[in-house]
């Protein structure tokens, strides 16, 4: 899976991105390059949000998210992914889910 597009639903919404490439990490669905992109930028991204640490801790910080959230997050994608193949019979598409998570959970 490749990095997040800039363009489209992330015009305009650095964060979005960020929030977005969290939910993916936490499925378990960010690729290592994406990843590595996000932890280049980092840099970046302090300067942009004022905060400190890594690419994560950006997200976790702004969003107030508590201890463990990546583990709650991967929770209700287990439990869809199992729900999602009995109706459909077929895996759900990881990127579909976070864009779906974040847009229902963290309206922007």
């Amino acid at each position: 899976m490749s990095e997040l597009p800039t363009t489209g639903r992330y015009a305009g919404k650095p964060f979005l991105r960020l929030l977005d490439s969290y939910v993916l990490d936490a499925t378990g669905h960010l690729d290592q390059a994406a990843d590595i992109s996000l932890r280049i930028r980092e840099p970046e991204f302090r300067e942009k949000f004022g905060l400190q640490g890594s690419w994560r801790s950006i997200v976790e910080q702004r969003m107030s998210f508590p201890t463990g959230m990546p583990g709650a997050i991967r929770e209700v994608w287990d439990k869809g992914k199992v729900k999602f193949l009995a109706t459909h019979g077929t895996e759900p598409d990881p990127r579909e889910f976070a864009r779906m998570f974040v847009d229902s959970k963290f309206p922007h």
